[in-house]
């Protein structure tokens, strides 16, 4: 096992690599709550016609499984200490874009991940996955990224009942003596203060205190037996299978745009994360990264092993760092993650206690850690500024992702012809703009 993770070589040992994988695991296993309250659009009393929602208890063992086999394949097939998950922002982009905003069924949206994993798979092996990312204007990228933070935060915000809805101007401030939105705003304080104390695995423990808060008030009913924290998995069945069952559904021109935005935005967390991890582990060879093809490759299998369970596109993740930063060197940190995944698989009943009061300040504070790419962006060329804005503010205001990423797309191509550097756009951009354009005709 030493030799077979070069533990020698990297400086590292058992004990280093344990405390690292479960460093990992504690920073991220906040996604085990999240995600299935995202999907299942808990806190959303009306869905469209036609569209029902998904099983909040599938879609926990969904993405504890999905985390556990990727963060697996990564660390032994990659041997990275880098983990896995149902990716934030695409979980919203596929429970508020696609099932809410769109109407799409949910089975039909899992199709869509499902093929946006096939179609990373085959971009991998065929190392075209390189040039359409470096098609991409930095720029652009970076917008992107800030604009779903600040989606995902506008989510929590409204979730948690601080931002509620006006006739007279869209949106106005909720109302703060209303029990449950003061203990999101606890819950918001609380994770600040962890967070900025430099607490590893900050959100997960402000979610831990923000549910005991709930209880001590009366607000959340808290566990009176060992059943209320431990019991059975919950089944997969109403999930298992549905993106193959409903892949047929995804040959149109809206999931089309649904298929590109899953795969846009898995393309740049992923490279983005595997760089940031590798860079602070000291993995880098010549600002290369070994391995690379592995890595996206496992990447890639995981969110179509997710797609089959039942979760969104399952992604690498940041929080790796934390593991990296309490030692983590090899995939033996993964491995060991995976591990805490499939423990997490009993904890199911603990569902009950995490409301929107409780998710809501994780999904502000996530948006605010991704809004950091803002200071990446040259805001002083014009021609950049312009789509780069747009892609960034109109993904909360449209309540859509795909939007945000559709109109900066359109805009990019224009504002750089018209300053006269048509050259410096890549040929792709163009084939880009006209499936934008195309969007908005068919959805007008």
């Amino acid at each position: 096992m030493k030799k077979f993770f070069r533990f020698e070589e990297l400086g590292t040992n058992y004990r280093t690599e344990f405390i690292a994988g479960l460093t990992t695991f504690l920073s991220m296993a906040y996604i085990l709550f999240v995600n299935p309250a995202t999907l299942a659009l808990v806190g959303i009393e009306e869905l469209p016609p036609g569209v029902t929602r998904i099983d909040q208890g599938a879609v926990f063992t969904a993405t504890a499984l999905a985390a556990a086999v990727g963060t697996l394949i990564m660390g032994l097939l990659a041997k990275y200490p880098i983990a896995l998950a149902p990716g934030m922002g695409l979980n919203a982009f596929f429970a508020y874009t696609v099932v809410l905003g769109y109407g799409i069924p949910w089975e039909t949206a899992l199709a869509g991940v499902l093929a946006s994993g096939l179609i990373f798979i085959v971009l991998t092996l065929t190392g075209l996955r390189e040039k359409i990312i470096n098609a991409i204007p930095a720029n652009l990228k970076m917008a992107v990224g800030a604009g779903i933070g600040l989606f995902i935060a506008f989510i929590g915000f409204q979730n948690s009942g601080i931002v509620v809805g006006n006739p007279d101007t869209m949106v106005a401030l909720g109302d703060l003596t209303n029990p449950n939105t003061l203990l999101a705003v606890f819950g918001i304080v609380a994770t600040v203060i962890l967070l900025a104390s430099n607490i590893k695995g900050g959100v997960f423990y402000g979610m831990i205190l923000t549910a005991i808060a709930g209880m001590i008030v009366g607000l959340i009913a808290p566990p009176t037996s060992m059943g209320d924290v431990v019991g059975p998995v919950p089944s997969l069945a109403p999930t298992f299978g549905q993106a193959f069952s409903h892949f047929g559904d995804i040959f149109t021109i809206q999931m089309l745009v649904v298929i590109l935005t899953f795969l846009f935005v898995d393309f740049f967390d992923t490279a983005g994360t595997l760089v940031a991890v590798a860079t602070k582990a000291g993995l880098m060879k010549e600002n290369k990264l070994p391995r690379a093809g592995k890595a996206l490759f496992s990447d890639s299998a995981a969110t179509v092993v997710g797609a089959t369970l039942g979760t969104s596109t399952t992604t690498s993740y940041v929080e790796s760092t934390t593991g990296v930063s309490a030692g983590g060197r090899t995939g033996f940190t993964a491995v060991v993650t995976a591990a805490f995944f499939l423990l997490a698989l009993l904890f199911s009943p603990l569902l009950s206690i995490v409301t929107s009061a409780v998710t809501a300040p994780a999904l502000i504070i996530v948006g605010v850690l991704m809004c950091t790419t803002l200071r990446q962006i040259e805001w002083d060329r014009f021609e950049i500024a312009v789509p780069a804005f747009l892609t960034i503010v109109t993904m909360p205001l449209t309540y859509s992702i795909a939007t945000g990423i559709a109109i900066g797309f359109v805009f990019y191509p224009i504002t750089m012809l018209v300053k006269g550097k048509g050259k410096e756009i890549n040929p792709i951009m163009y084939l880009l703009f006209v499936i934008f354009i195309l969007y908005f005709i068919f959805l007008s």
